[in-house]
């Protein structure tokens, strides 16, 4: 009898069991969709409660992507929709008491990338959409050269839609700190003139690390700022600091948590080429630094010395020199690029003043004074800056000061601080600066 009875209680185990498992098939929940637009796709993100079992297809006349998941538990309803894209009319769902059939009713025909993401803090299970725009807006043409252009400044605001970046005590994303700065600061260089400033990323979607630069390159960048808010594994470390490229992985903690970062950021994304240190990329690396990487990589250090001697006047530095890092942001070989760490987010007091929309204007004001000295010392030579530094004017007999400020129609004041001039005497044969 007692081998009887062990025998049945050890079945009903084993069916208990059996049917708590497929309960557990059976209970995934989708809880949450996000659509995430960029100028040259759309991304829509379903967030699951466990790994998608999932197929698709798509329809046409009229355009349309559908997906079918199976052991989804909820009933045939989706959460609401948070964020609207042109590409998207609508997105509707049916299904039965196991499954759910979502339909994505677009705009036009598009070519749909459907893949599942594994959880990534701070987002768990997603089934990722993405949708190329095959004719999304045309960027305005980059300007042509001429004898006196812009110099052009790509601002890179860090990560953005799916990739919040780092995360404070608080909650706080650092997509949401980088954004409000890069805005500003684009706004000072524009109102320069001279100065021309061009966005990587205009709002909250997502940009892969290798488009950041191909974008910049398009409209012929002097030089690439990527703007993004440091973060550490201890509340301790604060400051700011200003990072170029290494060819040779980063010899400090801070920057081997960097370059994690960035590949933690891809994988937040979605699908992306995580840059590997294989033997041809290394042969590549020292290719291009025989080509063009050492000017840039040149240039770049002398931008983050500037940067660096501004942001020391409105912020605490983490280090006072460029750091080095190998990261893919900074890795374009014909335009000079720099990362600049606006603070430590993990820090919960820097991660009140980084939210702080005073101390970010300071931020950006400091940015664009130091950006604006290092072209005004070393400005490209088809530049108005460049131009401007040339204007000179070699005294003649009967010049005075006021005389050639009338002809340059410029003031006295300007003429007599651009050349260090206590008083208004200037003597015959003198060169004399021109605002």
């Amino acid at each position: 009898m007692k081998t009887n009875s062990y025998n049945t209680l050890h079945g009903l185990l084993l069916l208990l069991l059996a049917l708590f498992s497929v309960a557990g098939v059976a209970a995934n929940q989708v809880q949450g969709v996000r659509i995430w637009p960029s100028p040259d796709n759309t991304r829509v993100v379903f967030d699951l409660s466990a790994a998608p079992d999932h197929k698709y297809f798509t329809l046409d006349k009229p355009d349309r992507l559908v997906i079918d998941l199976s052991n989804i538990k909820g009933g045939s309803n989706l959460p609401s929709v948070s964020g609207e894209s042109p590409l998207i009319k609508a997105i509707r769902s049916s299904g039965d008491a196991n499954s759910m059939r979502i339909v994505l009713d677009l705009a036009k025909s598009t070519k749909a990338n459907v893949f599942a993401l594994s959880p990534t803090p701070p987002y768990g299970h997603r089934l990722v959409v993405d949708l190329p725009d095959d004719q999304p807006a045309q960027n305005v043409p980059p300007p042509a050269i001429r004898a006196a252009r812009d110099i052009v400044i790509a601002i890179d605001a860090g990560h953005g839609g799916e990739d919040p970046g780092s995360i404070g005590p608080s909650g706080f994303y650092e997509k949401n700190i980088t954004l409000p700065i890069a805005r500003q600061l684009a706004q000072l260089i524009d109102r320069q003139p001279g100065m021309k400033s061009m966005m990587v990323r205009t709002n909250d979607y997502y940009i892969h690390v290798n488009r950041r630069t191909e974008i910049a390159r398009g409209q012929q960048a002097d030089l690439l700022v990527s703007i993004h808010a440091d973060a550490f594994t201890t509340p301790q470390p604060r400051g700011a600091s200003v990072w170029v490229l290494s060819l040779r992985r980063a010899t400090t903690e801070v920057g081997r948590m960097l370059e994690q970062t960035e590949r933690h950021s891809e994988l937040l994304g979605g699908v992306a080429e995580i840059i590997k240190d294989s033997a041809n990329e290394r042969y590549l690396a020292q290719t291009v630094l025989d080509l063009s990487m050492n000017h840039s990589m040149v240039t770049a250090y002398q931008v983050a010395g500037e940067v660096l001697q501004e942001l020391g006047k409105v912020a605490h530095l983490h280090k006072k020199e460029p750091q080095a890092a190998s990261l893919g942001v900074l890795k374009a070989p014909d335009i000079p690029s720099i990362l600049v760490e606006v603070g430590f987010i993990s820090n919960p007091q820097e991660e009140r003043q980084l939210r702080s929309a005073a101390h970010q204007t300071k931020l950006a004001q400091s940015l664009f004074s130091a950006l604006k000295r290092h072209f005004e010392k070393s400005p490209p030579a088809d530049s108005l800056f460049a131009q401007q530094r040339s204007r000179e004017h070699r005294v003649s007999a009967g010049e005075s000061l006021s005389l050639l400020a009338q002809r340059y129609n410029v003031s006295i004041d300007e003429l007599r601080n651009l050349n260090q001039l206590t008083t208004d005497s200037i003597r015959v044969g003198q060169t004399l600066r021109i605002p």
